[in-house]
């Protein structure tokens, strides 16, 4: 306590309050003059050791309630500040501290109005959905971060990207890589730019999986990643060299109101021009086709990870050699989505994606397992998923280690060029495919647009149906409603 500076101006005017005293008549309990404490209570001065004691002593007052800060307070302000509408008015650290310890019921009263604008926000969201669904636009938006502009655009549009197909083609002959696709990159950007890859191990470079250090021409690479995320950082890092022109254009297309959002769509088309250089559009395609789009075969022929080969699938969609429209999404263990594709753009008015009976869901019980499912939304629109989680960065023996899941899904009138729909009831082939777990399932887009009665797994009440409060009838959902 001692090596520690408090200022507690606040509080002890709050405590001066309730005890309906004035600065002279507190100054002289403590022994101190009234303009000491007038410092003290505009945190001009810190508290002493021997002034905690007395007015623990004085006034009955804990000793760890003056030191301790509202932190509870400051982090639900921090999150009130990081909203897009208020983002570029966020204080610093010790102005949301100041604001917590001087006016506290404010400031919780500032949270609750947040929460209820938020939750309000959400619930526009979900019919603007709902209407969409239905056939009716609406104009329901408000201010995002940047972040949420890319996912959307992405999102909405096909994931495939003619020019950087192209560029990616003509690369390729470039390389000429033979099966070293990561030493003819290496090679390439050493002859071409000077610019030498390295793999540094965890300590040396803890918290980035790429860095490239402009003076002196080194591409570092983290020990942590697998060979197939080493492979897909080098190939993202040629690609956005070589390919400026034809990103740019691409990125002119999307027509991204904002600097940070343009760079972040860059990133993302990186990613997805190095997917275009490891698996080739005409081989993966007829490799695709032959194997009936099986991810194992697909991934070992071209020597990619799971989650590379299952999003490039999403990419199939040139015209005259297109392949089966599959659509993607990605979360982690606390089912966060953070990302969303297709071939004709993530069907989110027909599939949803926030349903908890998905496939994906109960991937992180049975790690590397792949679960295939048909899925009926309450429209009757039916849908094959396939699940399976993915491993993240290595961590050390101490660290726990980065887990996602990944869900493939098309609609199940296709099932029967697929490898994975042999295992659903109905299907031509009717066979089991070994180390598969096949379930039929009804599920809906998300909880709250979604009215299935007796739903288990509901976590939220239907935005569309008043609750059903009967004292005397108790469903089996958590939420009842009429």
């Amino acid at each position: 306590m001692a090596d520690q500076k408090i200022f507690a101006g606040p509080r002890i005017r709050r405590i001066r309050g309730a005890k309906g005293l004035t600065q002279t008549a507190m100054a002289e309990g403590l022994g101190i003059s009234p303009s000491y404490l007038n410092l003290i209570e505009r945190n001009q001065r810190p508290l002493t050791v021997q002034l905690i004691l007395k007015l623990a002593s004085v006034y009955k007052v804990d000793p760890h309630e003056l030191q301790g800060e509202a932190r509870g307070s400051v982090a639900a302000l921090k999150e009130v500040f990081t909203d897009p509408l208020l983002v570029g008015e966020l204080p610093g650290d010790q102005e949301l501290i100041e604001f917590a310890e001087a006016a506290p019921n404010a400031s919780a009263a500032v949270i609750k109005l947040f929460r209820a604008y938020r939750e309000q926000a959400e619930r526009l969201s979900d019919l603007n959905q709902l209407l969409a669904r239905e056939g009716r636009a609406t104009a329901l938006s408000g201010a995002r971060l940047p972040i949420d502009e890319v996912h959307e655009i992405f999102e909405r549009r096909p994931n495939h990207f003619a020019s950087l197909e192209e560029e990616a083609e003509a690369f390729t002959s470039v390389l000429d890589p033979g099966d070293d696709l990561f030493g003819a990159l290496k090679a390439w950007l050493k002859r071409e730019y000077g610019i030498v890859v390295k793999v540094l191990p965890v300590a040396t470079m803890p918290n980035w999986r790429r860095r490239y250090d402009r003076h002196s021409q080194r591409l570092f690479l983290s020990e942590r990643l697998s060979p197939f995320d080493q492979l897909r950082e080098v190939a993202m890092e040629a690609c956005l060299i070589r390919m400026t022109v034809a990103v740019a254009g691409e990125i002119e297309a999307l027509r991204l109101t904002t600097d940070e959002a343009r760079r972040l769509a860059r990133f993302e088309l990186g990613r997805y021009a190095a997917h275009a250089l490891m698996m080739p559009y005409q081989p993966f395609h007829a490799a695709a086709v032959r194997s009936r789009y099986d991810i194992d075969v697909l991934r070992s022929r071209f020597g990619v990870s799971f989650e590379q080969a299952a999003n490039r699938l999403t990419m199939l969609q040139r015209p005259g050699a297109s392949g089966v429209p599959f659509f993607m999404l990605e979360i982690d263990n606390a089912g966060n989505r953070f990302r969303k594709a297709g071939s004709q753009g993530f069907p989110q008015s027909r599939f949803g994606g926030g349903c908890p009976k998905l496939p994906v869901h109960v991937t992180f019980t049975q790690p590397g397992q792949i679960f295939v499912e048909a899925v009926e939304m309450p429209d009757g629109a039916e849908f094959l998923c396939i699940a399976r989680t993915l491993e993240g960065p290595q961590g050390a023996f101490s660290e726990r280690p980065r887990r996602t899941a990944l869900l493939l899904g098309c609609d199940i009138g296709l099932r029967d060029d697929i490898v994975y729909g042999t295992v659903l009831p109905g299907s031509a082939a009717g066979a089991k495919m070994g180390g598969g777990t096949v379930v039929a399932r009804r599920g809906g887009p998300a909880c709250r647009l979604c009215a299935r009665v007796g739903c288990l797994a509901r976590a939220e009440p239907p935005v569309t149906r008043p609750l059903g409060l009967d004292e005397m009838v108790t469903g089996l959902s958590a939420f009842d409603f009429q």
